[in-house]
């Protein structure tokens, strides 16, 4: 029996409309997926197809991106709100800031408009290596001077292994801090400088299975949660043009995951 609910990651199809990527992603056999949204697409009207996509189709949304602290305008409460109106369980959340006051205060204020909006919302802060607050010890700081219970942290495990951080370490971690995970797969040595970890972050994953991070390490750490394959690839974007063959392909690669 299933004991994981697998979602497509918004990045995936970040390069495709959303309502094609969420029938695509449902078609392909999905049961969940993220969204990615864009404040200059997303008006009222494409809100509204969104939606229709979403009851059409039956899939559940996992999660709604980004809010990024550091990029103009903030679009906070417009995502928060986007998220609730989907029933998206989890709002992801980053900083490219170093003023950790002020991260944890966007955060605060991002998972009290999360609480305003849908009481089973929860913010996450993914942290990332090339940005400034860029460690699990930095994000779990984030969560915890935030105060709120609505908040946590989302591992994404490439990011993990190139902070230099072991899945072992996850173990000792309260499980209401890791309410999911994000898995993808890379070789084991990391590029050298943050415009290098970040291309390969946005441009060269690869699946499960076909590098070498420790993705079992992980999975046994963190049992029982949603996983979002978060497989940002070039090649896969540039061979699958088409969604639902881009959401096919995921789904062959990960569904032995569940």
């Amino acid at each position: 029996m299933s004991t994981r609910l697998l979602s497509l990651a918004a990045g995936v199809m970040a390069d495709l409309p959303v309502p094609d990527s969420v029938t695509a992603a449902a078609a392909a056999g999905w049961p969940a997926c993220g969204v990615w949204f864009d404040h200059e697409v997303w008006t009222a009207a494409h809100e509204r197809e969104v939606l229709r996509r979403v009851a059409d189709s039956g899939i559940a949304v996992l999660d709604v991106e980004p809010i990024i602290v550091g990029l103009e305008p903030d679009v906070s409460e417009r995502l928060v709100d986007a998220a609730a109106a989907l029933g998206a369980r989890f709002v992801l959340f980053t900083a490219r800031v170093a003023d950790q006051a002020l991260v944890v205060e966007r955060f605060g204020h991002a998972c009290d408009l999360a609480a305003a909006a849908d009481p089973r919302l929860t913010i996450v802060y993914e942290f990332l290596p090339a940005f400034p607050i860029g460690t699990l010890a930095g994000a779990l700081g984030v969560v915890r001077d935030s105060g709120r219970s609505n908040g946590a942290v989302l591992v994404d495990n490439l990011h993990l292994s190139r902070s230099g951080v072991m899945p072992e370490v996850l173990h000792s971690l309260d499980p209401s801090l890791l309410p999911y995970l994000q898995v993808s797969d890379a070789p084991r040595q990391a590029p050298k400088g943050s415009d290098e970890l970040l291309h390969e972050a946005r441009h060269a994953r690869l699946w499960p299975g076909d590098g070498e991070l420790p993705i079992g390490e992980l999975l046994s750490a963190v049992p029982h949660v949603p996983l979002s394959f978060e497989v940002r690839s070039q090649r896969v974007r540039d061979t699958f043009r088409d969604p639902l063959d881009r959401a096919a392909f995921a789904w062959s690669r990960v569904h032995h995951l569940a």
